[in-house]
This record gives structure tokens, sequence and C-alpha cells, in this order.
């Protein structure tokens, strides 16, 4: 069993996954699941395709590279609104294609761009070492430009609804959540699972400082509403940070944003792959999430 419990991935002695345990996750592993974070006895939830449209995509960042990305949406023309889904460390894997299902099961176009895979897919990947490499090559302004091609395309696309879009995310993608709500005018609502609001309290001040912008320094530019979901058990984001970030939600004003704290949630409640899975807080912040996003882009 693998239990991660940091927003963007384990030190290498949080996690030692044997070749034994690789070989025992069985059938899963050709479901696309991530290997690094997948546990033996996890039951995922699993949602089928019936009424929808599913597709692989690409399309052109502003580098040059063609961003692959999951689209799931409901069958018809539409239009429907459209979600982004921003993925965990382990990029777009079964439980981050799911997801889009759930969510164009209710109705959504959603979109799941795979921003690693200039460097490489981390999903197929055991070595947490080398996924924390490809994560760490990934900066800030490769983000948002392929956020910024990934909005362009949606906004191309027939069956896509015009105006604002909502934005999701886990982990890392969390963190994202923040960023791009502050960076892009078009996104209407945000909701943030569990993602790192301000540096680690061991950060060295190149992390501290690494060339992107951090959620608590963001509030006063936030240009849709967040919902933050966060665990009270979270290990790699201490509550001090969600109490630091809420009190700079309400210095800016934004009194449509907010953070709700599962206090016995651990980090990855949401992830039912994995070993820190909470079913009972995860359905209850998916209906919010459901709620947040509804009220923001079908208004």
């Amino acid at each position: 069993m693998t239990t991660l419990i940091r927003p963007e991935g384990q030190t290498p002695d949080d996690l030692k996954l044997s070749r034994r345990a690789v070989g025992a996750l069985g059938g899963l592993l050709f479901s696309g699941y991530a290997v690094a974070a997948l546990a033996k006895e996890a039951q995922p939830i699993t949602t089928d395709a019936a009424g929808l449209e599913t597709a692989e995509v690409s399309y052109p960042a502003p580098d040059g590279f063609e961003l692959p990305a999951y689209v799931a949406r409901p069958a018809g023309d539409g239009p429907f609104p459209v979600v982004v889904v921003v993925s965990e460390i382990f990029g777009v894997h079964e439980y981050i294609r799911d997801v889009c299902r759930r969510l164009a099961k209710q109705g959504y176009a959603a979109i799941a761009p795979a921003f690693f895979n200039r460097v490489e897919d981390p999903a197929p990947l055991s070595d947490m070492g080398r996924i924390m490499q490809i994560v760490g090559a990934t900066d800030y302004e490769q983000v948002m430009g392929d956020l910024s091609a990934t909005l362009d395309w949606a906004s191309q696309q027939l069956w896509a609804r015009d105006g604002k879009v909502g934005i999701t995310g886990f982990c890392w993608g969390g963190k994202v959540v923040w960023q791009a709500a502050a960076r892009f005018a078009v996104i209407g609502a945000g909701v943030a699972w569990y993602g790192r609001l301000a540096p680690a309290l061991d950060a060295t001040p190149v992390q501290v400082s690494s060339g992107q912008p951090w959620p608590v320094d963001l509030a006063d530019d936030l240009k849709a509403p967040v919902l933050g979901l966060y665990g009270g058990q979270d290990q790699g984001i201490p509550l001090a940070s969600v109490e630091r970030m809420r009190e700079a939600l309400a210095r800016a004003g934004q009194t449509d944003s907010r953070i709700i704290v599962y206090p016995d949630a651990p980090h990855g409640f949401h992830a039912d792959y994995r070993a820190s899975y909470a079913e009972a807080d995860a359905r209850d912040a998916w209906a919010k999430l459901l709620a947040h996003l509804d009220k923001a882009l079908r208004s």
C-alpha cells in the first residue's frame, strides 16, 4: 500500500515502492492508474462513457509543443459549459480521466491537459525521484501558457458554451487553480483540492522565490471565486497556511472565495485510487464543487 501525503510528491523516505508491490497491483495498472500512488486494495470509482463523447486530442501550446489532452463531454451538439481539470503530479491517468467523465455526466465539457508530457508521462512511473524531476521541469510560465492554449482551443469548439470557464485541480493542480484564477479573466469559477498555498516552512530561499506566485500572494488578483477544499490532517499543508490564505482573502474583499477544511481528512482525500481516500468527505466536497461550478457557469 502506498500513501501520498504531500501536495507535490513524497520525499524518498516517504515512499519506497518495491517491485513486488508494483506487480501486486495487477490489472488496475492496465487501466492507467498512476503506479506510484495506487493502493493495492483500492476500489476506484469508475464512470462509464455511456451518453458521452470522449477523445484524446492535441493542440499547439505557445512554445509550439503539441499539448495532449483528454476530453469528456455529453453527447450531442451542446453547447456545454467548459471545465479545465488540472492533474496531480502523476499527470492525466485514469483517475483524472474519470473525474472528467464525472463532470461530463453532470453536463460539463471537461478538458484535462497533459502538462508534464514535454518531458515524460509520469503516470506509468514508480520512481518518485524521476516523477519529481519531471514536475520540477514544468515551470509556472509553461503551465500558464498551456492553460492559455487550452482555453483558446476550447473557445473554438462548437460544443463549448461561450463565456466563463471553470477550473478544478488536485494537489499540484490545486495550486494551479489559484494561480489561473488570478491570471485569466475568462475563468468564472475555480475549485482547488488541497493545493499548496504558501512555501513549506522548511523551504529554502530558492524554493520560496521559485519564479511562481504563491496563492497567498494572489488574493488581490483573483478574477473569479475559488472554493478551496482541504484536509485537516494534511501533513504537507499546515493549517496555519490555510488561515493565512483565509486572512488574505478577507483583506482583499474576496467574499465569494472560501476554504472548507475537513478536520479528519488527509491529503488526497478525494483520490479514490489511493489509501488516503476518505469517502464521506470526498462525496461532500464533490457536491460542493458542483454547486460552486453550477452557480458560476449555469446562471
